[in-house]
């Protein structure tokens, strides 16, 4: 059961040749993976060297022919090269399969036009197979386009070449979340998967009926299609359902019809969604449901103690699904709410003039360090050790700065999303109680619900 991914690798040129001429300087971020497949041609801690080969290039300066390409054909932008894998499931691949296999997909999906290394990996569980080939054809200096088309030929090129070594693959193959989520799940965070498959376990647990889980489900907040052959919820700020059973393989209808309703011995129970009862009377009113507000420190304040942030040390955890999913971001709800508190920023003109301040310090100390750039061109070499000495303390207050804007930008970011969730939640449950809600709230959920009506009609 091969998996396949691919992408881009962002960079320069001089990434390329700075890394062959010195292999143990520091690799620029977010290419680290890259960079290692060639670092295993010569220090091979994860493989063997019999699991690493090259196509259309001599593996051992794979990289220095991928520079001469590049240089041939004057292509120097923003992308230098391609890095993919191919991952088999554990213990159904030997090394010297997996590594035939990786060859012939390589050759078939670039090897008419590109440099390509091939590694094979034993450091997991699951062998994989790592490809890094050059983002232009030494053949016509064409670049390399990854497209949807393409990306469906990796696929289909790699369950063939499986089903030719009797390997199995997908049937049915969905998105899979990105690399950070995926990861959040597999340690057991809230991520918004999680929450749907705890929800949808106390739905089932908790009811007798179908439709009484189905009410269960829709009192927490969320929109449910439970009419077909695939049942399928979201959240209203998602715009895609997801299917039960691609949670849970084993959640199909008939399955969760036959195992419902094993906490319910005297009936089924509804929902309830509780807020946090350690809310201080004088901060229940920085929020107000459905109106929108500049005051962004006392918005936060109240959201955390929602979320069982504050205070510290009790214990409150969200009941409504629209919270529980930013449990996961509590280290950056934290960190904004103490660079609000430090730089005294209360309203959203108070952060658009802390911004506005971290912009012109930011852009002074660029010409300051421009300026030093161009003494360095120029200066004796006994000159250039002070004056880099001030170019790496300029820069260090450029990162430190550039880490405050994008924190500033993230609050006024999220606090639009603080709020719509909020209001979220109390149109829940003024929904709940039979009260009207104010009509953009509700406009989403009317659309789904009459193409939900039309979907039964048909």
């Amino acid at each position: 059961m091969a998996t396949t991914s691919l992408w881009h690798i962002k960079g320069r040129l001089g990434d390329l040749i700075d890394y062959v001429e010195n292999p143990e300087k520091t690799v620029p971020k977010g290419t680290e993976d890259f960079f290692n497949v060639f670092e295993y041609v010569r220090r091979p801690d994860k493989t063997t060297e019999q699991y690493v080969d090259a196509i259309n290039c001599r593996k051992e300066i794979a990289l220095q022919q991928m520079i001469l390409t590049k240089k041939q054909y004057g292509k120097n932008d923003k992308y230098i090269a391609w890095h993919g894998y191919q991952s088999f499931k554990v213990g159904e691949v030997t090394p010297d399969v997996a590594h035939e296999i990786g060859m012939k997909l390589a050759n078939e999906m670039w090897g008419d036009r590109f440099q390509v290394v091939v590694t094979t990996h034993l450091d997991k569980d699951h062998i994989h197979n790592h490809f890094a080939f050059n983002s232009v054809s030494f053949k016509d200096g064409g670049k390399y386009n990854y497209s949807k088309k393409e990306q469906q030929r990796l696929r289909d090129t790699s369950d063939r070449l499986c089903r030719d070594y009797e390997l199995s693959v997908i049937a049915h193959p969905h998105k899979a979340p990105s690399r950070p989520v995926w990861l959040d799940e597999k340690s057991g965070k809230p991520t918004r998967y999680n929450v749907y498959r705890k929800d949808i376990t106390a739905a089932f647990s908790e009811s007798t009926t179908v439709q009484n889980a189905e009410k269960y489900l829709q009192r927490l907040g969320y929109i449910t299609d439970f009419s077909g052959a695939h049942w399928k919820i979201r959240l209203p700020q998602y715009e895609h359902f997801t299917r039960l059973d691609t949670l849970e393989e084993r959640w199909t209808p008939e399955y969760l019809r036959k195992n419902m309703g094993r906490n319910a011995p005297y009936g089924s129970r509804r929902a309830r969604v509780e807020f946090s009862p350690y809310i201080p009377y004088e901060y229940r009113y920085y929020y107000t449901p459905f109106k929108r507000t500049s005051h962004i420190y006392k918005l936060y304040v109240y959201y955390c103690f929602e979320l069982g942030i504050f205070p510290k040390n009790h214990y409150h955890e969200p009941v409504s699904p629209y919270l529980r999913e930013d449990l996961r971001k509590l280290d950056e709800f934290t960190a904004q709410v103490d660079y609000m508190f430090f730089r005294r920023i209360q309203t959203l003109d108070d952060l658009y003039d802390d911004r506005a301040y971290l912009e012109d310090r930011l852009g002074d100390l660029t010409a300051q360090r421009t300026k030093l750039q161009n003494k360095i061109r120029r200066a004796t070499p006994e000159e250039k050790v002070s004056l880099r000495r001030e170019k790496a303390k300029l820069t260090e207050e450029i990162t430190a700065i550039r880490k405050d804007l994008k924190c500033n930008y993230a609050i006024e970011k999220r606090s639009v999303h603080i709020q719509d969730t909020l209001d979220r939640i109390t149109a829940n449950e003024e929904r709940a109680a039979g009260r009207d809600v104010p009509q953009q709230i509700t406009y989403e959920e009317n659309n789904m619900t009459k193409k939900k009506e039309r979907n039964y009609e048909r």
